[in-house]
């Protein structure tokens, strides 16, 4: 990338444009002209403020908040988290003080810029002042959810910029995210983001593999680029003589520990063809027109439309037998797309916040500032069900004892047992998806210490702590 005036009015200038597309049209030309104005003074006050100032790379520091602005801008996010992406690190990094973004842009943007700069003290270690810069963003990430999101941008131009650290401190930034900002990703239906983090985290954790994979991926691109030309050919010319509108969309699988050790199982392992439509009805049409045109695989079928995956992504997922290829499809709406591409920030996206609001109150109350091995289990979970037929959505390798918690402390406390399926189990036993739980329970709490190895969420292990330290 150049760094010139001309690439910087480029960012400036598409940022602008994103921003007036998805905005301007709900907003009077009154408030856009305002936005605009702000969005202009916040650009020059940034821009003065790292003057002169360069990254460890050579290139002037002010393209990286212009950068994680343009990412933030591509995914839906709105002029206050766009003018915060651009003066994020003025408070931490320059004279700029947080009274003097609050009263220059407001208090969103000053709660949304003080989320994302590190905490400060001369007295205290670094680790301690990690823990309480991981502490600020899920105190502030409780409030507002884009302080998260803002924070992913962010972290996503600094790993594909940080070529210029040293290498052990490349291996820390790369672990740190994969243990804290992929999961979170993933919580918040962001799956294509936490992908995105994860590859170019373990892209800096195993060079040599990350670049053996990305060699296989290109030869194999390049075989296929023939037969899957031909596929969508055949698949288009359907889809237009029903006269059903589609677009289709190559996805190539990015590198990931299970992605290089599946390079060896052949193209359906490494390739999805998304095929996108307008509307509900038509994707189950697209499903029947592609399974008359290819033979389905039985039990490949997934109908997430119609009940969604644990973190919001809606698609049919089918796998096909296209002559000598087998393939994976996903059917799904344009609009759906914007949702299983940009979460939470995606204009009608179901954010569950009650339960992205526990977990984050549920590591704060942790021992630790922030308990990672807990999150990271958040990052794949199960429905299961109550006898009543109530849906509770846990961290995958959740036990009887962590829904009972998740139902109601007390109700943890005083378990005894389960029934799982109408089958009594010990509350140790893990559950599955789909399974029916009823949780059998005693007059007084039956607590006791081995319960910290059963429980593996949050709330289950800061309830049972805090009930063994009253004991004491």
């Amino acid at each position: 990338m150049t760094y010139d005036n001309r690439t910087q009015q480029r960012l400036i200038n598409e940022i602008m444009e994103l921003l007036v597309t998805h905005y301007g049209g709900g907003m009077s030309e009154a408030e856009l002209d305002q936005a605009i104005d702000n969005l202009h003074r916040a650009i020059r006050v940034a821009g003065e403020s790292h003057a002169g100032v360069f990254r460890k790379s050579g290139e002037p520091y002010f393209f990286h908040p212009l950068r994680v602005a343009h990412l933030a801008a591509r995914h839906w996010m709105d002029f206050d988290s766009v003018m915060a992406a651009i003066l994020h690190d003025v408070v931490e990094d320059t004279p700029v003080t947080l009274a003097e973004i609050e009263a220059g842009f407001g208090p969103e943007v000053a709660l949304l810029v003080n989320g994302l700069t590190k905490a400060a003290d001369d007295n205290v270690s670094r680790e301690i002042l990690k823990a309480e810069t991981y502490r600020k963003q899920l105190l502030a990430a409780i409030e507002d959810v884009r302080v998260l999101c803002l924070k992913f941008w962010d972290r996503i131009d600094n790993l594909q910029t940080i070529g210029a650290l040293r290498p052990e401190k490349q291996s820390l930034i790369a672990e740190e995210t994969r243990t804290v900002y992929v999961p979170l990703a993933s919580h918040l239906g962001m799956g294509h983001v936490a992908s995105e983090l994860e590859a170019l985290s373990l892209k800096i954790l195993y060079p040599r593999r990350s670049a053996g994979y990305m060699q296989h991926l290109e030869a194999l691109r390049q075989r296929m680029e023939a037969p899957l030309r031909k596929i969508r050919a055949e698949i288009n010319k359907e889809f237009e003589r029903r006269k059903i509108p589609m677009l289709l969309k190559d996805r190539w699988r990015p590198f990931s520990i299970a992605a290089a050790k599946n390079m060896g199982r052949g193209f359906s392992t490494l390739y999805t063809l998304e095929l996108q439509v307008d509307r509900t009805m038509d994707a189950y049409l697209a499903l029947g027109l592609l399974h008359g045109l290819f033979h389905p695989i039985p039990g490949k079928l997934r109908d997430h439309l119609n009940v969604m995956s644990q973190f919001g992504y809606q698609a049919l997922k089918t796998t096909v037998q296209a002559g000598e290829y087998r393939m994976r499809v996903e059917i799904t709406t344009r609009k759906l797309a914007r949702f299983n591409e940009a979460g939470v920030l995606a204009p009608g996206f179901e954010f569950r916040r009650e339960n992205f609001e526990g977990l984050m109150r549920s590591l704060l109350e942790g021992e630790s500032a922030f308990d990672t091995e807990s999150l990271r289990l958040a990052s794949s979970s199960i429905q299961v069900y109550t006898p009543l037929g109530d849906t509770r959505t846990l961290p995958e390798g959740s036990s009887a004892l962590d829904l009972a918690f998740d139902i109601h402390e007390e109700l943890g406390l005083r378990a005894i047992r389960a029934r799982i399926n109408g089958q009594t189990r010990p509350l140790k036993a893990r559950l599955m998806d789909g399974d029916q739980v009823g949780i059998e329970q005693s007059e007084i709490p039956q607590v006791m210490p081995k319960w910290l190895e059963w429980a593996v969420t949050p709330r289950a292990r800061n309830a049972i702590r805090r009930y063994l330290r009253s004991k004491v």
